[in-house]
């Protein structure tokens, strides 16, 4: 029995990511025409929209469709920006799709990225906090997106690059599991 991954795609944008207020169109459009299947092993294709984080390589998960979506449409990618897609190989199919460059950042050391002055920037698994190489890479009016997560429920930041400085927001609750080798810092707490 084969999967029908067009069926399913169509499924994911209008029962996840349309209900959770994902309203941006061409975002809607690219997430219809991506393949998510293609970006994880043969054996877990029939997770690719399900409701579910899909672990792509050891220790590197996709997001949930709706959190990769609702987190695409905080950033506010344009067609003609320049992107950084941090061990995120789906949330880069669909940047591209929407018209943006997208250097790929997937190898061992993901805190130093290569280049800098990027107008979006997103990773699709947790880190106890984004590291200063991250906001450092974005330019003036650069966006940063990505999930926090120092206990069981993280939260999508996005980081913005402003004249002044860079600013932080936190935009919705995400239970992604952490990047390999970006544990959370131990803390006191009540």
């Amino acid at each position: 029995m084969s999967t029908d991954f067009a069926a399913a795609r169509l499924n994911m944008v209008e029962s996840q990511i349309r209900t959770a207020d994902v309203t941006d169109l061409p975002l809607q459009d690219a997430l219809r025409v991506v393949a998510r299947e293609a970006v994880v092993p043969a054996g877990k294709a029939y997770l690719a929209y399900a409701d579910a984080e899909v672990e792509y390589a050891p220790g590197r998960w996709l997001l949930r469709p709706r959190d990769v979506g609702k987190l695409l449409q905080f950033l506010k990618p344009r067609a003609g920006e320049k992107a950084l897609a941090i061990a995120a190989p789906y949330a880069a199919a669909v940047l591209e799709a929407m018209g943006l460059s997208v250097t790929r950042l997937d190898g061992d050391d993901l805190s130093s990225p290569a280049g800098f002055g990027y107008d979006v920037i997103i990773c699709e698994g947790a880190v106890g906090a984004a590291p200063v190489g991250w906001t450092k890479a974005l330019a003036v009016g650069g966006r940063l997106g990505v999930v926090e997560r120092s206990g069981p429920v993280g939260q999508a930041t996005i980081y913005v690059h402003a004249e002044e400085g860079v600013g932080r927001r936190n935009v919705f609750d995400s239970t992604p599991p952490l990047l390999a080798g970006f544990s959370a810092e131990p803390g006191f707490a009540f």
